[in-house]
Formats: structure tokens, C-alpha cells, sequence
């Protein structure tokens, strides 16, 4: 997926905003106004950031190694930084609608 189909897939979800609070190459996304995703619009390589059960990020990131990393400028235990282009479509959307779901599960608690 590119980052246009990203945005797209991410706003379909319910209550989703999107702004640039971090310069206008961070695209931040929003649900009950907590951040479950970053989009890096800067460079070569497409990136993203997103919340993760920690016990999944760590097996995440054993399995595909070069495309899922600890999150860069985050907290390593709760967000990993994917680099989407060499993933399968499918794991992209669930490790998406993951983040979208902790972050919203947060605030019902």
C-alpha cells in the first residue's frame, strides 16, 4: 500500500481525524483524539508508526525483521515503525485496524 491508500483505508474508519501537529511531514491519525497512527511523508522509503499489543510488536518484529522495527521516536514497547512496501497487504491492514482498535478500546475503559 501506498501512503494515498493508507490515508484512505485509515478514513473510512469511524471517528478518524488527521493533521500535521508534528510539521507538515508527519501525518498524524487520530481516533478519540489519541494518535493510533503516523505517516512519514518524507523520504524515499514510506513509513509508519503504529500502536501494538507489546507481546505482538516483539513477534512482529522477529518475523519480518528489515520491515518492522521498534517504533522510531516512541515508546519501543507499545509502537512499532513499519515499512509498508514489502508487506503483504493483508498483515498491513490488520496491524492498521490493531492500533486503531487499542487506541479506541483505551478510551472506553
Amino acid at each position: 500500500m501506498n501512503a494515498e491508500e493508507i490515508r484512505n483505508y485509515v478514513l473510512e474508519k469511524n471517528d478518524v481525524t488527521e493533521s500535521f501537529p508534528f510539521g507538515d511531514t508527519t501525518l498524524v491519525f487520530k481516533v478519540n483524539n489519541k494518535i493510533f497512527l503516523l505517516l512519514n511523508l518524507n523520504g524515499q522509503t514510506l513509513r509508519i508508526n503504529l500502536k501494538c499489543d507489546p507481546d505482538k510488536a516483539v513477534q512482529l518484529r522477529e518475523e519480518h525483521p528489515e520491515l518492522i522495527l521498534p517504533g522510531y521516536h516512541m515508546n519501543k514497547t507499545h509502537w512499532n515503525t513499519v515499512l509498508p512496501e514489502g508487506l503483504k497487504k493483508i498483515l498491513l491492514i490488520e496491524m492498521i485496524g490493531d492500533s486503531y482498535d487499542l487506541v479506541l478500546k483505551k478510551k472506553r475503559v
